[in-house]
């Protein structure tokens, strides 16, 4: 089942739960820790890698099901990761991307089974990824079984998945439909993730969508060739001759000339002098799309396709929303910022999380702390990480799309996507540490941001060791490692057993002010959050907008009613569980009581209560009074004599036992 199909079933089940799944696999070890010394880092990352850990190893982490073991290779005795919340499946893109964004670090036996719930067998036995329609996207495996043997050292995993890896690049290469076009030696077929037609422009679309919300059904898309479809193909080739040169076999120099060939296509067909970018599509007549891809982009600087000065130009020229990079690029002329496209001017985290993975490891340390933070806000504004959020306000919003030549019709955003969380957790991984795997060991290249702080990883496990690995200063020049106390080189044995701590000292953090508050990021109590010089960076508690705060138990961002002031308002105080927490940041340590105003809308018969806290300590059970009968109606209630203690306290309004809850919030003040 594709995704851009399931969202008229979303409408149907209201989240889409997954009715009669098996038990969760537990993880087989406590997971890892983030701990910031700064602790407004650890109020925005630690909280979202948390969540995230959370969202991989335990929510969509479902039991063994036997109709997934297609090729008597899964373990019974563990579990799968489905795609997300809304989709059961794990899908070949899905587990292919969790599996070397983090589940291969975090829990092998869980990423290998997910790996192998993808893979088939053919009438004669063969292995080879599963023949689904969504024939384009298959090879992305390869890379992740590249990565989860580099991750694990595991020798029998590696003999298996070179087979499939083998099989299942030959089935591709002789394939009538997503397959070779000998004529510009590039492969057909969509884009990478992009299974929906509102992912490309006209041609090969047209002003209404006409045949298919699906991609493939077009006949110019599934005969046109794409960036990222390509630079994946590229990448499995040169995987596949890894691993087949692991093994010591004969073809490792068949797929790496294969590789070399593609490559070349890919810059003579696709880069664009004039834009500085490579363009997304090329046509089977011949005619260019000089658009942006994000993935496309950030494929080409992950996987070498682009050369030092490609990679320049790319930095320089790509273009991000306000919430990060987006799918593609600029919005179509059947699309605009008020009503974006589901697969086109929008920001999804799976985008997010390779374009941040892509930017560390060019050295482009602002600008992969902008990414990441944006992630983070989105995750901690949400109540954890969703599928898709509107590029410019941030709110969840699963796009537009028009239903054959109907009109235009709003999607869906699923809650708890696996790839949304797997994203942020790389950021932290690949991005903050710079944990690199090779058949050697693990070695180091972290990118540390002026403002994050002291950082602390903890209990993370990496073959037969237990390491804590400990961050000191700022910047991507390591000025000193040591082992246990020892100094040593930034990189750890494959055969390394036990527990052992890795601190690292970093220097030359570059100057910047990501938030373009006027106070630089070194001196910024708040570095990725805009705020006032006068309060060191940090917003001004005197207002507080509500889609700021940090939301859990469901609550989230949106635009639905109007009145709001700001990005949008807060709905989802629904049930118990549900709150919404502001860091009230003070130019003060010293006690004091103050008065807490919020605006809300209440369109409910009576007055409605939520409980008032400050720092985690429930101070009362607060009043909500009727507004209006319109939820587009808005009033305030002030709380007085609310007691603050340090220079940054918690005050959270929480749905607990006993309280009715059911409001939306827009802003809070503190005077």
């Amino acid at each position: 089942m594709k995704r851009i199909g399931h969202a008229l079933l979303v409408l149907v089940t209201m989240g889409g739960a997954l009715a009669g799944a098996a038990p969760a696999t537990a993880s087989p070890a406590p997971p890892p820790t983030l701990e910031f010394a700064n602790p407004d880092s650890q109020a925005l990352f630690g909280s979202a890698y948390a969540a995230a850990l959370q969202n991989l190893l335990h929510t969509n982490t479902i039991g063994y099901d036997a109709k997934y073991d297609r090729t008597g290779l899964l373990d019974p005795a563990t579990g799968i990761v489905r795609a997300g919340g809304g989709y059961a499946q794990p899908w070949t893109r899905d587990s292919s991307v969790n599996s070397w964004n983090a589940t291969s670090l975090l829990n092998p036996a869980l990423a290998k089974n997910t790996l192998w719930a993808v893979v088939d067998r053919d009438p004669a036995g063969a292995l080879r990824v599963q023949q689904d329609d969504q024939q384009w996207d298959q090879v992305v495996w390869v890379t992740a079984a590249w990565h989860h043997y580099l991750v694990t050292g595991d020798r029998a995993f590696l003999e298996d998945a070179y087979r499939t890896a083998a099989d299942t690049l030959a089935i591709r290469e002789h394939a009538t439909t997503a397959g070779f076009n000998a004529t510009y030696g590039l492969f057909t077929g969509a884009s990478f993730f992009n299974d929906g037609i509102a992912g490309y422009p006209a041609p090969p679309a047209d002003a209404t969508e006409s045949v298919s919300t699906g991609s493939m059904p077009w006949p110019g898309v599934a005969s046109g060739m794409y960036l990222s479809t390509n630079e994946l193909y590229y990448a499995a080739y040169v995987n596949a001759a890894n691993l087949a040169g692991e093994l010591g076999r004969p073809e490792t120099a068949g797929y790496r000339t294969k590789a070399d060939a593609l490559r070349t296509a890919i810059n003579d067909r696709f880069w664009n002098p004039a834009t500085g970018l490579y363009d997304y599509q090329l046509l089977a007549d011949g005619r260019r799309g000089a658009f942006q891809e994000g993935t496309g982009l950030a494929f080409a600087l992950l996987f070498g396709v682009a050369n030092p000065a490609q990679a320049g130009s790319i930095l320089s020229h790509a273009r991000e929303l306000p919430w990060g990079m987006p799918d593609t690029f600029p919005n179509w002329a059947r699309y605009s910022d008020a009503q974006p496209g589901r697969h086109n001017a929008i920001v999804w985290p799976l985008v997010q999380g390779l374009w941040a993975k892509a930017l560390a490891g060019q050295g482009e340390t602002n600008a992969y702390a902008a990414e990441t933070a944006r992630l983070a806000k989105l995750a901690g504004a949400n109540s954890g990480f969703w599928e898709i959020h509107n590029g410019t306000t941030g709110v969840v919003d699963g796009g537009w799309q028009r239903l054959g030549d109907t009109v235009k019709f709003h999607w869906g955003s699923e809650p708890d996507q696996t790839w949304s969380a797997t994203a942020f957790l790389d950021m932290i991984h690949t991005g903050l540490f710079g944990l690199t795997f090779t058949g050697r060991g693990l070695s180091f290249t972290p990118h540390l941001p002026a403002g994050w702080g002291d950082v602390t990883l903890r209990n993370l496990r990496y073959r037969g060791a237990t390491l804590t690995i400990a961050l000191h200063g700022a910047g991507t020049t390591i000025r000193s490692v040591t082992v246990d106390g020892r100094a040593a080189r930034a990189e750890l044995p494959a055969t390394l057993t036990g527990e052992h701590t890795v601190d690292i000292t970093l220097t030359g953090a570059p100057a910047g002010d990501r938030d373009a508050d006027g106070v630089p990021d070194d001196r910024d109590r708040c570095a990725d959050t805009a705020g006032t010089a006068a309060l060191a960076g940090c917003p001004d508690p005197a207002h507080l907008e509500a889609e700021d705060a940090h939301n859990a138990g469901g609550v989230k961002t949106n635009v639905n009613h109007t009145g709001y002031s700001g990005r949008a308002f807060l709905d989802g105080l629904w049930a118990q569980g549900a709150s919404t927490a502001f860091t009230v940041h003070r130019p003060t340590t010293a006690p004091a009581r103050g008065a807490i105003t919020v605006r809300y809308a209440n369109a409910n018969g009576d007055t409605r209560t939520m409980t008032l806290s400050v720092d985690g300590q429930p101070l009362r059970q607060v009043g909500f009074p009727k507004v209006s009968d319109s939820w587009d109606a808005w009033g305030t209630t002030t709380f007085a004599d609310v007691p603050l203690t340090g220079r940054d306290p918690v005050v959270t309004l929480s749905q607990g036992p006993g309280d009715t809850g059911a409001i939306n919030l827009d802003w809070l003040e503190y005077r």
